[in-house]
């Protein structure tokens, strides 16, 4: 039986922008997965943040931003997990709980230059494989067998710009879908 190829696409999404959905879509649409999972993470344990919107909010506007969206999912997995998990922990979670698919996990040309530094990092690449995304404009370095680089578009865009442009009334409309930002209006976000 062939498994469900799945990518697993955590990050704090505070708020989700157009950047996020479009690399979900360049994964699906290139075939490294047959699914995106945007993991919403309740913490990140390799970001020192307490003033995170709240996990409920996030993971709303996450299901905002991919409605209508075929094979990408909003995924509020570890919420019900011990915190912090560490991305291994989590993955190890993913594969019990659905034995039916397999799972890689997506990650920023950043984040692969210290996988070294991140809990059993060397166990997430070589139990479970990598796609990465060049954050920069890097060409892909060498990588290991079971390590994709994935050529997407860039989007010179971060969630703490929009944060900062939202709360000084700046138009940030072009970075967000429109039911997300109307979703922030609404709950007074980032004011």
């Amino acid at each position: 039986m062939n498994k469900i190829r799945t990518a697993i696409f955590g990050g704090s999404f505070d708020p989700i922008h157009a950047g996020h959905v479009a690399l979900a879509r360049a994964v699906r649409d290139y075939g490294l997965a047959d699914e995106v999972w945007l993991l919403v993470t309740p913490l990140n344990p390799h970001k020192q943040c307490n003033n995170l919107t709240g996990e409920g909010e996030r993971l709303a506007m996450a299901r905002l931003a991919i409605a209508g969206e075929t094979g990408i999912v909003a995924s509020d997995f570890e919420f019900h997990l011990s915190r912090p998990s560490y991305t291994i922990n989590t993955l190890e979670a993913l594969q019990i709980a659905f034995p039916d698919r397999e799972f890689v996990l997506l990650m920023g040309a950043d984040n692969w230059k210290k996988i070294d530094k991140w809990y059993k990092g060397d166990e997430i690449v070589s139990r479970f494989g990598i796609i990465v995304y060049p954050r920069g404009g890097e060409d892909a370095p060498a990588l290991p067998e079971n390590v994709k680089w994935l050529q997407a578009p860039l989007y010179d865009i971060s969630s703490t710009e929009i944060r900062r442009a939202f709360s000084q009334g700046e138009d940030v409309s072009q970075w967000l879908h429109p039911n997300v930002a109307e979703y922030i209006k609404k709950k007074k976000l980032y004011l």
